[in-house]
């Protein structure tokens, strides 16, 4: 997965910084901003339970997802994250739950179903899945523009560390349209999408980048995380 995990950063030893490994510029609007000057949406997807439709069903879901990898014309990325489902929110309410309970009757089966339920999924081993589409741009793809147009874009110093506003907004608009279009092939084939946001995009990151301590430590609101130089900090 080029985008969504660097292969330098595998098996790195702490004390560098993370950033410097990252091949993510910046995080703003919605959007990736890469160091090669590339600009990257994420799309959360849904699934749907392909067993358990009709034979023509499953036929024109295929025939769907046919037509839709013949329109790309462009790269795209589909990711599929399995991590060990967490549940400690739920456990902490039922906590609360039986610690409120002034039935002693209740409060006892509150505490039997919190301990199977913890139990099971520490045993079980359950995993959640999640699926994203991940829609790029580079300027280089661009047909519309000349050739030597895209290339001075890409060969600009502004991609060392971050684009120039207009640039971005420009490139931006690029990458929206594309990811419209997107949206609008997934839901023809029945899955529903939505588009992450700042927020959600570096959470996701963080989430990918740091599998063992993302549970232990969480991430702050984005409005409270340190930037510099207009960079946020990851």
């Amino acid at each position: 997965m080029p985008d969504m995990q660097s292969k330098k950063l595998a098996g790195s030893k702490p004390g560098l910084s993370t950033q410097k490994f990252l091949d993510i510029a910046e995080i703003k609007d919605g959007t990736v901003i890469m160091k090669d000057g590339t600009l990257r949406s994420v799309l959360m997807v849904s699934s749907i339970n392909f067993a358990l439709k009709s034979e023509d069903e499953q036929k024109a879901i295929i025939g769907q997802y046919i037509s839709f990898l013949n329109a790309l014309e462009y790269p795209l990325q589909i990711v599929i994250q399995s991590r060990r489902l967490n549940i400690d929110k739920y456990l902490e309410r039922l906590k609360k739950s039986q610690a409120d309970q002034k039935n002693e009757l209740l409060r006892m089966q509150i505490a039997d179903y919190r301990n199977f339920v913890q139990e099971l999924v520490t045993i079980g081993q359950i995993m959640q899945k999640q699926f994203f589409v991940v829609v790029s741009y580079n300027p280089l793809s661009d047909r519309a523009k000349s050739f030597w147009t895209r290339t001075m874009e890409v060969m600009s110093p502004i991609v060392s560390l971050r684009l120039a506003e207009e640039v971005f907004r420009r490139r931006k608009a690029d990458l929206d349209g594309r990811t419209e279009n997107i949206e609008s092939s997934l839901i023809s084939m029945g899955l529903k999408s939505v588009r992450l946001d700042t927020q959600s995009l570096i959470e996701l990151y963080y989430r990918v980048y740091n599998p063992e301590t993302y549970d232990t430590q969480k991430m702050i609101d984005v409005d409270k995380l340190r930037v510099t130089e207009n960079t946020t900090t990851i």
